[in-house]
C-alpha cells in the first residue's frame, strides 16, 4: 500500500509537469501564427505584387503634354473672351446712339405740350379737307418711317386707322401725335439696346472668367516643368500671373 502510494505522488507531478509544458509550447506556437499571419496568406488569397515605380521620363511627358493642351486652351479662351469684349463694347455703343435718339424725340415730342392745350385750327369740314388730312397723315407717317423713326408696326396701324390714329383730326394734332409716337418707339428700342448690352456684359465677364481660370492653369502647368528657382524670382512671375489673369476683365463703364 506505501508502495502504491509511493509510485503515485511522484509519477502525477512528473506528468502534469509534462502537460504544462506541452500546453505552454502550444500557446507559444498559436501566439506567433496569430501575431504574424502574413507568413502563411491564405491559399484563397490572391498575391498581389508591389505597384512598378513611375518612370521619370513619363511622368514628364505627361506633364509635357498636359501642359500644351493647356496652353491651347488658354489661347482659345482669351480669343473667346475678346470676341465677346467686342461685342459688348458694340452693344453698349449701340446703347448711347439709342440714348440719344429717344433723347432727341423725347425734346421733339416735350415741345407740343403747349400746343396740345390750345384748339385746333378751325376748317371747313368737307370730303376734300378730310381727304387732304388722310393724305397728309400717310405722308407724315411715311416720311418718318424711312428716316428711322417710325418703325413698319406703327406704319401699319397708321394706314389702319387703328390705335388712335384718325385721319379725320387736324394735322397739327396728328403732328402731335406722330411725334409722341416716334418718341414711344425710340424709347423702347433704347430700353431693348440696355438689355442687349447687359446680356453682351454677362456674357463677356463669363468669358473673362474662364481665360482667366486657364490663363493661370497654363502658368502653373507651365512652371512645373521648370526647375525650381530663387523665391524672389517666383515673386516675381507670381505677379506677372496675376497681371495676365487681370487683362480678361471687362471694364464697364455706368
Amino acid at each position: 500500500m506505501n508502495t502504491v502510494l509511493y509510485q503515485f505522488l511522484v509519477e502525477v507531478p512528473t506528468a502534469a509537469a509534462i502537460w504544462s509544458a506541452l500546453l505552454v509550447l502550444a500557446l507559444t506556437v498559436l501566439t506567433v501564427l496569430v501575431a504574424r499571419p502574413e507568413r502563411d496568406p491564405a491559399p484563397d488569397e490572391p498575391v498581389v505584387d508591389p505597384a512598378p515605380a513611375a518612370d521619370p521620363a513619363t511622368e514628364l511627358a505627361d506633364l509635357r503634354r498636359y501642359a500644351e493642351e493647356v496652353a491651347v486652351a488658354a489661347a482659345g479662351a482669351a480669343q473667346t473672351a475678346r470676341r465677346w469684349r467686342e461685342a459688348w463694347l458694340a452693344a453698349q455703343e449701340e446703347v448711347d446712339r439709342a440714348w440719344t435718339a429717344y433723347d432727341e424725340a423725347e425734346s421733339a415730342a416735350r415741345r407740343f405740350t403747349g400746343a396740345a392745350a390750345l384748339p385746333a385750327p378751325r376748317t371747313p369740314r368737307t370730303p376734300a379737307e378730310y381727304a387732304g388730312r388722310e393724305r397728309w397723315l400717310h405722308q407724315a407717317a411715311v416720311a418718318a418711317h424711312w428716316r428711322g423713326e417710325l418703325p413698319v408696326e406703327r406704319l401699319r396701324d397708321v394706314f389702319a386707322h387703328r390705335d388712335g390714329w384718325d385721319p379725320r383730326r387736324h394735322p397739327v394734332e396728328q403732328e402731335v401725335l406722330l411725334a409722341r409716337a416716334v418718341r414711344d418707339g425710340r424709347r423702347d428700342a433704347y430700353r431693348a439696346a440696355a438689355g442687349r448690352e447687359r446680356s453682351a456684359w454677362r456674357d463677356a465677364e463669363l468669358a473673362a472668367e474662364a481665360a482667366r481660370a486657364l490663363a493661370a492653369e497654363a502658368y502653373a502647368a507651365a512652371e512645373r516643368l521648370r526647375p525650381a528657382r530663387l523665391p524672389a524670382q517666383r515673386t516675381a512671375t507670381a505677379t506677372a500671373r496675376t497681371a495676365l489673369a487681370a487683362r480678361w476683365r471687362p471694364a464697364r463703364v455706368g
